[in-house]
This record gives C-alpha cells, sequence and structure tokens, in this order.
C-alpha cells in the first residue's frame, strides 16, 4: 500500500496573502514536489503572473518540481485526476496545497477527506493553514462569518501584513483570534515568509496525545479562578467569564508589555477548554458526547481532548470536524496526574451548559 500523500488547505480571506505565499512554495529550492490545486475563483490567479498556459492544458510543471492544476469543477474529481495521473506516471507529487477561495468555509473541503473512502485511501488530511491580514482582519472578522470560519477550523494561523499596523492594533488582533481558536500556533508571515516546516506536516488532525492550547489562553482562565470561587474546584471555567483578562505578553522580540486595551468583540465564534482532575464515567460520557454531536455537530467546528477514563490507565484522545468524531487510547500517563482537558471551537455554542453537561460525566 503506497503511502498516504498529506494534503494542506490554505485558507485566508480576500487579500490576506494567500496567493504570495503560495507562489514562494510554488517556486522556491525546497527539494519537495508539491501541486497545488487552485480554486480558480480566487482573487488572482496564480498562472495569471507566474505560468503561462494553455487553456486545455490544466495542470502545468513548475522549474522546482512542483505543479499546479487550476479546476473549475469538483475537488474529489480534481483529487483522484492528479492520483491517476500520478499512478499512471505521467506526473509526480508528494504532498497536495489547496488553495480555497477567499469567501469559503474550509469545513466541507476538511470533511471531504474523511466522507469520500477513495479520497481517504491515498490522502490524509495533514492541516488547515489560515491566514490573517493584520490590516483588515478585525473588519473582516466583524462582517464576515466565514473569516471567523477559517480561524476556528485553523491548524496554524499566521498574520500577514503586520508591518502596516501598530503594536497595539497587531495585539488586539492576536488576542481576538486566540479567543476564537487557542489549539493554533499564531505566527506572522511577511510577504509570504513563513518556515516551510510550521506549514506542513502539522498532523493537525492525527490522533495524538498532546493537545497544544496557548498558555496564554490557559492563563486568562486560571487569572478568573483567582477571582471566581462558584465554580466547582476551579475544573471548569472558559476565557470569556466576564473578567479582565489582562496580561503582559512579550512581543516577539521578547519585550514584555501590558495590553489593557482589548476590544470586545462578539464574535459568533468563539472556544472554551474544559479541565478536571476527576475522571470521566465512560457511559455517561459517551452518552453526553453522542447527544452534543447530535445537536451542535453543524456549530462544532474543532474539538479535541485528552480524556482521564475511570478503569482505563491509558489517555483516551479524541478529536473531531463536526459531526466526525474519532477516538482512540493513547500512551500511558507517564510521570503526570492524570487528567483531562478539551477544548472545543464552534458558533454559539452554549458554553455553560456543555461544561455543566461534562461535569455531569464525571465518576
Amino acid at each position: 500500500m503506497s503511502k498516504l500523500i498529506p494534503v494542506t488547505i490554505l485558507t485566508g480571506f480576500l487579500g490576506s496573502g494567500k496567493t504570495t505565499l503560495l507562489k514562494r512554495i510554488l517556486n522556491e529550492q525546497h527539494g519537495m514536489k508539491i501541486a497545488v490545486i487552485e480554486n480558480e475563483f480566487g482573487e488572482e490567479n496564480i498562472d495569471n503572473e507566474i505560468l503561462v498556459q494553455d487553456g486545455r492544458e490544466q495542470i502545468v510543471q513548475m522549474s522546482n518540481g512542483c505543479i499546479c492544476c487550476t479546476i473549475r469543477g469538483d475537488l474529489v474529481q480534481a483529487l483522484s485526476d492528479l492520483i491517476g495521473r500520478r499512478d499512471a506516471g505521467e506526473i509526480d507529487f508528494d504532498r497536495v496545497v489547496i488553495e480555497t477561495t477567499g469567501v469559503a468555509n474550509p469545513g466541507p473541503v476538511a470533511q471531504t477527506f474523511f466522507m469520500d473512502d477513495e479520497i481517504a485511501s491515498r490522502y490524509l488530511l495533514d492541516a488547515v493553514v489560515t491566514l490573517v491580514d493584520a490590516k483588515h482582519g478585525n473588519q473582516q472578522l466583524d462582517k464576515q462569518e466565514e473569516a471567523q470560519r477559517q480561524v476556528g477550523f485553523a491548524d496554524a494561523i499566521f498574520i500577514t501584513k503586520a508591518d502596516l499596523v501598530s503594536e497595539e492594533e497587531l495585539a488586539d488582533l492576536r488576542h481576538r483570534v486566540l479567543q476564537m481558536n487557542p489549539r493554533a500556533p499564531i505566527g506572522s508571515a511577511h510577504f509570504g515568509e513563513a518556515p516551510i516546516d510550521s506549514i506542513f506536516d502539522l498532523r493537525g488532525f492525527n490522533l495524538n496525545a498532546k493537545l497544544e492550547i496557548d498558555p496564554d489562553f490557559l492563563r486568562a482562565e486560571e487569572h478568573d479562578h483567582d477571582h471566581d470561587h462558584d465554580h466547582e474546584h476551579g475544573e471548569h471555567c472558559g476565557a470569556d467569564c466576564g473578567h479582565d483578562h489582562d496580561h503582559g505578553h512579550e512581543d516577539r522580540h521578547g519585550h514584555g508589555h501590558n495590553h489593557h486595551h482589548h476590544h470586545h468583540h462578539t464574535d459568533r465564534i468563539g472556544s472554551f477548554v474544559f479541565r478536571s482532575d476527576k475522571p470521566f464515567h465512560y457511559g455517561k460520557l459517551e452518552e453526553f458526547l453522542s447527544g452534543i454531536l447530535t445537536v451542535y455537530g453543524e456549530k462544532l467546528l474543532r474539538y479535541k481532548g485528552v480524556l482521564y477514563m475511570e478503569g482505563v490507565d491509558r489517555k483516551v484522545v479524541f478529536q473531531g470536524v463536526h459531526q466526525l468524531m474519532g477516538s482512540d487510547i493513547g500512551g500511558k500517563w507517564e510521570d503526570e496526574t492524570p487528567s483531562t482537558k478539551m477544548v472545543f471551537i464552534g458558533v454559539d455554542l452554549p458554553k455553560d451548559a456543555i461544561l455543566k453537561g461534562l461535569a455531569n460525566c464525571l465518576a
């Protein structure tokens, strides 16, 4: 069985710099053979600038071995065609980047890799990478729910055009993005300059026992508990409990500075974390989660957890996209005290009800 081909979904709102980043990937000498599927309705087609192609031929080979393919039709068809040509020895590639149009919701694109058996047997969805334009990002997030979804779905986020805004505006945007998605690292891409290893092989959809949640987000939650003793053992409290979350952040030059100016944005997409050092009762949790997925599946963008289950001496890992959930037994609790940590990212989720429901599933 041949190795699965990793796929990266590159998304971001109009003007966020996707084309600039892709041009760099398509021209740089990185030794990778990358096939780019470019959804033609983008704001600027790559091939207008760097490719001269005849209208009938949809696939063009680049000088560094990458190939570019513009599609007008169905994604599944495009992926099948590419693999067919590869199997026939006509073209060669070892990974795929799909550039979505600026207004696209990456959810359905991501689901393709789990729902279509033929695609799932040949391709592995590696990660959703989202670019956010520092200058227009706040405005786009205000007006377009798709822009919020692109952030909520991401496994990695890059803020572009950071040189066009003040440090304070940048900190405000970063804070806002963090409230929507505390599990995606936030980097910056200057004129398409982002390290290749921060874009590829992120394994965002792998069921691994690591759950990275931005420490600033967790600190904001812990900061809430200092002021708030209504929560049982301080086990669960989201980052939007109504307290002030001003922390000294270090900027990338290591200068600490406090930002007391986070504007309050009422975004429909938000996130929260559930934590507990008590084990879950398996039956209760299974029933509760299946109920949540049935009712809120469409509103749940991404969720992941490393769970402490009663009677199980290993970590239980689960994660999902909308209603598609997978779970697996992870490694042993080596030197760490068993505990549960779960993060949910979604649209208008009833946070308090979900946190309370999860607390009721504890053994």
